[in-house]
């Protein structure tokens, strides 16, 4: 209507100006009006009647609302454009929802539906099959629950996310079908049973795959079918290891995520020599027996490389031709020789953990080594003292044995009733070993936030916390990886460990930002103490206080290691994406009696 009235508008001051010209000119005046008479009042108005979305596409659009438990859309209006709380802006990072069409000659199609972060509380609607035309479903960060429809394999979807709900069952089969898929997302699910074969045979045509944070069963698959992947992402999946020798990957792989493969023996390292264009490699708890292999030198555009908690074997190879390697993660493996010195003079700009391996002497400076911020020797040497404080604090020796170490993780000196927790401020860094001349303790920290530029290494608070002594829980300290928190100079004896804990990023109001799950391992002595430890859900909610204690700990060569490790599970993206791994508020250890061995 509105712009049938800018036509007639301007029809009539063209009508009012034709009387001005002379005669000879009026003719072809009188043309270009007919012309804006065809254009406004022809072509404007076949262009209006296409606006409209086919009456069986509102009939599925309006079942597919019931469904998700999506209560604010106006069903009334049937065209594409006017409906405008269709389009709602980004939000917050994950929040959207929007409705796409795609106009041809004969109406509307629905083309993409992007419901993120609104933790709708519905299931998954079969009468997504309807939208023939439907290229794009995103429905990340919601309540959704139940299983994945196989009706839909009648749509032509390129894109589906279905990351961070709470889908159970098996994939469908028929999903084999989708053979236009190019982007497939099914992380932080509940999904189980094994990958259907006609997925991994059939949808040629995928580029990104993530499957991370389920419960999948059967034998890590080959993906020989999958030639023009990109990116393959399988942290915490549920598949069972080994790698297999016979693992074909596309060579224009550009980032390959594989943790926490269950069960299954030793592997080699994978082939993956003829994946030069990749940029970022995880390998990460693969139970990997091998060496590393020296031709990821040639690998030049890669920037991380992550082959931590595996049982690599042997000398680092020589990788100084990868300019671009800005992170090495080689955490908890069986490396042995000399620690090579194109590692140990790069600069601050490159992040390094070599921690937790067998290394023979640093022919460097140990003084310069230690000082890095971004080197990671902590318990990275076979010689006798293995946490090294030999060379790292060789001018803070023991001068008497203490009985306690209380820590304030992430946050400043706090006093509650008779205990002082020191602070423990340090900003953190990707690979760092803090080693204060004056503290008996300090920390180990690995690993960063692969999916975002930078990493926080510290939380805050976000609400006011209310549980008693809040002091403790306002900062906490984060990792994406590996934390390990060390206490030197104890008296050898029996002690009681007591770790404080309190979900503060999380929410449990009525938003997607009450969808995030955390869950991590803790180990004490090197003795696994907690398996898939979830803060919010031992303390019933989120900003509440979760206590855990552990008596009976011995130590024997007056240092106590208590360390955290994230092992992929949980959520990733909530609030937002990049948001998971270790949370941990304060430590204290201290003496209860002698032992009696």
């Amino acid at each position: 209507m509105g712009s049938t009235l800018v036509c007639m508008i301007a029809l009539s001051l063209i009508c009012m100006a034709c009387f001005e010209y002379p005669k000879a000119m009026r003719s072809p005046v009188l043309l270009i009006i007919m012309l804006f008479i065809l254009i406004c009042f022809g072509a404007g108005g076949t262009q209006g009647q296409t606006r409209r979305i086919p009456d069986d596409e509102m009939a599925a659009l309006r079942d597919i609302a019931q469904q998700l438990g999506k209560t604010d859309w106006n069903l009334s209006l049937k065209e594409c454009d006017e409906n405008g709380n269709w389009h709602t802006p980004v939000m917050n990072g994950l929040y959207n929802s929007t409705v796409n069409c795609t106009c041809l000659g004969d109406g509307c199609h629905i083309s993409a539906i992007y419901l993120t972060g609104q933790g709708l509380p519905g299931v998954l609607p079969k009468s997504i099959a309807n939208l023939s035309y439907l290229t794009i479903l995103d429905l990340n960060g919601n309540f959704l629950s139940g299983s994945i429809p196989p009706e839909w394999t009648s749509t032509k979807l390129e894109f589906l996310s279905l990351e961070s709900n709470m889908f159970d069952g098996a994939v469908p089969v028929e999903l084999g079908n989708l053979v236009k898929l190019q982007y497939f997302n099914l992380n932080s699910n509940n999904l189980t049973g094994e990958l259907p074969m006609e997925l991994l045979n059939n949808l040629t045509n995928l580029q990104e795959v993530r499957l991370s944070s389920n419960n999948f069963t059967g034998k890590l698959p080959s993906f020989q079918s999958w030639e023009q992947l990109q990116i393959l992402e399988l942290e915490a999946s549920g598949f069972e290891g080994p790698i297999p020798s016979n693992i074909s990957l596309p060579s224009n792989l550009i980032e390959l995520r594989i943790m926490d493969l269950n069960g299954g023996g030793p592997s080699d390292f994978p082939p993956l020599q003829g994946m030069t264009k990749m940029q970022k490699l995880m390998l990460r708890s693969c139970n990997i027996s091998a060496s590393i292999p020296g031709y990821l030198g040639n690998f030049l555009a890669l920037r991380e490389l992550d082959l931590t908690y595996n049982r690599l074997e042997g000398n680092i190879p020589n990788l100084e031709a990868a300019t671009k390697l800005q992170s090495i993660y080689l955490t908890r493996n069986f490396l042995t020789g000399p620690i090579p010195t194109w590692i140990t003079s790069r600069d601050s700009t490159y992040s390094t953990d070599l921690s937790y391996n067998n290394f023979s002497e640093v022919v460097d400076d140990a003084t310069t080594i230690c000082n890095k911020d971004t080197l990671n020797l902590f318990r990275s040497f076979s010689n006798g003292n293995n946490l090294d404080f030999a060379k790292c604090l060789k001018d803070a020796p023991c001068k008497e044995n203490r009985s306690s170490v209380h820590i304030n993780c992430g946050g400043g000196e706090v006093t509650i009733g008779k205990t002082t927790y020191e602070a423990d401020e340090s900003p953190g860094n990707a690979a760092e070993f803090v080693h204060d001349q004056v503290s008996y303790w300090g920390f180990s920290s690995t690993g960063r936030v692969w999916d975002n530029k930078t990493t926080e290494y510290i939380a805050k608070n976000v609400s006011v916390l209310s549980m008693t002594n809040s002091q403790l829980y306002t900062r906490a300290r984060l990792s994406p990886l590996s934390l390990t928190y060390y206490g030197r100079c104890l008296a050898n004896g029996i002690y009681t460990v007591t770790l404080h804990f309190a979900e503060i990023i999380f929410r449990d109001n009525a938003s997607y930002q009450s969808l995030g799950r955390r869950l991590f391992d803790i180990y004490i002595q090197d003795k696994l103490a907690w398996k898939d430890f979830d803060i919010e859900a031992a303390a019933k909610g989120v900003d509440k206080e979760k206590v855990l204690t552990l008596t009976n700990v011995a130590v024997t060569n007056h240092i106590i290691e208590i360390r955290f490790y994230w092992a992929g599970k949980g959520t990733r993206s909530i609030p937002t994406r990049g948001t998971y791994g270790i949370l941990i508020s304060a430590i204290s250890v201290v003496f209860s009696k002698l032992s009696s061995v």
